[in-house]
């Protein structure tokens, strides 16, 4: 089979953006961080990424601000590559190129490279010198001072120290985590696994230095940070406390409590106003100086338990498990999290193994009215507790509320579950290792006197006491299907009468799916190795997958793993990809490598407007698009070749529409001239000539700092709205006006009148040169026209 090539995978979000320790501007204003193979920029206020800096071809390892230039910005990354940016327009100024000092991923090195200042875009860096050997691969184990011999010392002298420390209580964790140093003082900070941050003085000198110790992490340091100007030392861990130490007063600290997930990174701003710090949740909190959360940029969370992609409905956000009993919204759009819904509602603590409840599973009803969740404690040991929640959406909230508790919906775990997509009844089904299923209606209660939505069970099936693995429901809601190993059983949802059953040979079911539209009557079930297809008008086997001989690979036993429907096809994703209708065995489009690593999850989701102009091949995309999640938290999608035209075509340079209201502004973007021009064309007379504005191309796609005065601008603006010089009608004007502002005998706007009579304005005008008179009689403007 040959993969179509009108169809490529893009990225469209993800990635983590606290890989590495970010930077902040030297204005405070925008923040930096590697995220992937890019740069990302954020505003510090508005918490909105306003560049994108692309061009590494692999990860990007490190960020740091040109000493010389505080408006551009390095890059380094695993390509091999160094760059050099403009962060505020965006545009890369220069590549430096060098390889060959990225040549083993295993003996990290300390190596100083010349950059050599030539006018070429792209240069290689040659010039190099290895200034330590045998380093750790953590960059938080390496910190720069006043100079190189402060690195020395803290990879060899106080390695000696730590060592000989180390022989006075057995047992000591004394191993190094982190270090820092000072930027005025011969001083350096460094973090132990024990919780203690030791400060050392005079540590060029073997047996004269000192230290002193303090104490309040009660595990491992994760990192430190001296602010600018050195008054304060910063220190985080998985506490997710910023703890803020004096270091002139000994024992004072400063905190600043739940900040999310554990700290990896603390990053000071050049000024000293703002910190920020990044967590291990793949979130950077940005905090002012005096030790108050400003913003928090949060990205896609990679959660301890893994629950199916979800879309929700009425957002079209993408819902999966985010930190610890939370579920993340995440906006496919706008590639930033909406907000995380507390499901656990319980604090979180960070203990090593503490067993606590986590979110297992998850499903939305057909409006996105309902949502259901199961949580679980104690998966590892006997005494399971678990809850079936229900939540209904609050309109004037705009969240999800907890609307029904169910403790111990059944005796086991819960391993699927799904709304009907029927509109006369809400109802959802379980199923659970012990091997039933469990039917819930939404219902009044009757023990309240105020009527209150809640849900009851309202039957409960099983078959030959075999265990249940999937459930789905019909298209219409009519059928529901349950597969209990190599069974899949048909119910009617009205009566719950068991309708047929239908088998395959050995192999439980992993996956079940109904057709949709005109393969409304097929049903679709996955093993590890097959997939099989069943008519349920003659409750017979369609075909089982034969057609595609290397879809099963001993080495790969579980590359059949994700079962998808759209309005159009069927999407299998595994090792190998296809795309097929249900009606006839044969792909409609195949791909061998979605990604490089692999895919963990995928999902579909409605367009918002059809692509109707898409090719016959691709239809399959033209409601909805899939989006799939890599290891490495990346979101990739499809792009066809209509959908690239239409993007480029929205990025093309900014029309004002005709219905846009005559202002100022309006003015500056020259559809005003072209009206002016239009009229001298078709013969109307115009009272004088304009002073032409300057042009909307060289104001909007020029970066400001390289425009003109703003008062060079406005005298322009101005000038362009003013009639020209003419002698008959000067000396008429100037009297009118004198005499306003002499004797003031008649309205203002009597005087606008008058004046229109002898310059010819027209009616529609007088507003406007209202303005004008008023700014002459302020004496803004001069009265020589």
């Amino acid at each position: 089979m040959v993969e179509e090539s009108g169809i490529r995978v893009v990225r469209c979000g993800g990635n983590k953006i606290s890989f590495r320790a970010p930077i902040i501007s030297k204005d405070s204003r925008f923040l930096l961080c590697a995220s992937g193979d890019l740069v990302k920029v954020f505003s510090t206020s508005t918490e909105e990424c306003v560049h994108v800096l692309e061009g590494h071809t692999g990860q990007v390892t490190g960020v740091i601000l040109n000493p010389t230039n505080h408006l551009q910005v390095y890059s380094c990354s695993a390509d091999g590559t160094i760059r050099l940016w403009d962060f505020i327009d965006g545009i890369l100024i220069k590549t430096q190129v060098s390889k060959s000092v990225f040549v083993s991923p295993e003996n990290f090195q300390l190596v100083a490279l010349h950059l050599p200042k030539v006018p070429e875009q792209e240069v290689e860096a040659r010039e190099m010198s290895a200034v330590l050997c045998n380093i750790s691969s953590n960059p938080g184990s390496t910190a720069m001072g006043r100079g190189v011999s402060i690195v020395r010392a803290v990879l060899e002298h106080l390695e000696v120290s730590c060592m000989a420390s180390a022989t006075d209580k057995k047992g000591a964790k004394n191993a190094f985590t982190c270090v820092a140093c000072h930027p005025k003082d011969d001083c350096i900070a460094t973090g132990h696994e024990d919780g203690k941050i030791r400060l050392w003085r005079n540590f060029n000198q073997k047996k004269e230095y000192t230290y002193s110790t303090q104490h309040w992490h009660h595990d491992a340091v994760g990192t430190l940070c001296f602010t600018t100007e050195g008054m304060h030392l910063l220190s985080g861990g998985v506490e997710s406390v910023l703890v803020q130490w004096h270091c002139e007063e000994v024992n004072k600290k400063d905190f600043l409590p739940r900040l999310g997930g554990a700290i990896s990174h603390i990053c000071v701003s050049p000024d000293g106003q703002m910190y920020s710090t990044s967590h291990l949740d793949n979130k950077i909190n940005i905090i002012h100086c005096s030790l108050k959360l400003s913003a928090v940029i949060q990205g896609l969370v990679k959660g301890n338990i893994w629950t199916d992609l979800m879309i929700d409905p009425r957002t079209r956000a993408l819902v999966m498990n985010g930190r610890p009993g939370h579920l993340q919204f995440y906006s496919l759009q706008q590639d930033k999290q909406l907000y995380s819904l507390d499901i656990v509602q319980q604090e979180y603590i960070n203990q090593e193994g503490l067993d606590q409840f986590e979110v297992m599973r998850a499903a939305f009803s057909v409006g996105g009215t309902w949502l259901a969740t199961v949580e679980e404690r104690g998966r590892c040991t006997s005494d399971l507790e678990s809850s079936l929640k229900l939540w209904v959406y609050n309109e004037k909230a705009q969240s999800f509320e907890l609307n029904t508790t169910i403790t111990a919906a059944h005796q086991d775990r819960i391993m699927h579950m799904c709304f009907s997509p029927s509109t006369e009844t809400t109802m959802l089904v379980t199923t659970a290792w012990d091997n039933q299923f469990k039917v819930w209606l939404l219902g009044l209660d009757s023990d309240t006197q105020k009527e209150h939505a809640s849900w009851s069970c309202d039957y409960v099936g099983s078959y030959h006491g075999l265990q249940p693995t999937n459930c789905c429901f019909s298209s219409d809601g009519s059928l529901l299907a349950v597969s209990f190993k190599e069974v899949v059983t048909i119910w009617s949802s009205d009566t719950w009468e068991l309708l047929t059953t239908l088998c395959q040979p050995p192999g439980p079911i992993r996956e079940l799916c109904f057709g949709r539209l005109s393969c409304s009557k097929y049903l679709l079930g996955t093993t590890a190795k097959n997939l099989f297809c069943w008519n349920l008008l003659t409750c017979s086997c369609q075909y089982p997958l034969q057609w595609f001989p290397n879809i099963y690979s001993p080495a790969f036993p579980q590359s059949l793993h994700v079962l998808l429907s759209s309005p159009r096809s069927l999407i299998m994703l595994g090792m190998l990809m296809f795309v097929f209708r249900p009606s006839e065995p044969r792909p409609l489009f195949t791909q061998k490598a979605v990604c490089g690593g692999k895919v963990q999850r995928c999902v579909f989701s409605p367009r918002e407007e059809p692509l109707d102009s898409c090719d016959e091949r691709f239809q399959w995309l033209n409601r909805s698009r899939l989006y799939f999640l890599t290891e490495l938290m990346e979101l990739l999608t499809f792009s066809t070749k209509a959908e690239d035209e239409r993007i480029l075509n929205s990025r093309k340079q900014l029309l004002v529409d005709d219905s846009v209201a005559v202002t100022p502004f309006y003015l500056l973007l020259g559809k005003h001239r072209q009206q002016q021009e239009e009229k001298q064309n078709s013969g109307v007379s115009q009272a004088a000539d304009r002073v032409q504005p300057p042009q909307a191309s060289v104001l909007l796609h020029t970066p400001a700092h390289v425009l003109p005065a703003a008062s060079f601008l406005c005298s322009m603006f101005v000038n362009s709205l003013l009639i020209s010089n003419t002698g008959s009608r000067l000396f008429p004007i100037m009297h009118l006006v004198e005499t306003y502002k002499k004797r003031n005998p008649f309205p203002f706007h009597s005087v606008v009148v008058q004046m229109g009579r002898y310059v010819g304005w027209a009616c529609k005008d007088l507003g406007l040169r209202a303005v004008h008179c008023r700014m002459i009689y302020s004496g803004i403007l001069s009265p020589s026209f």
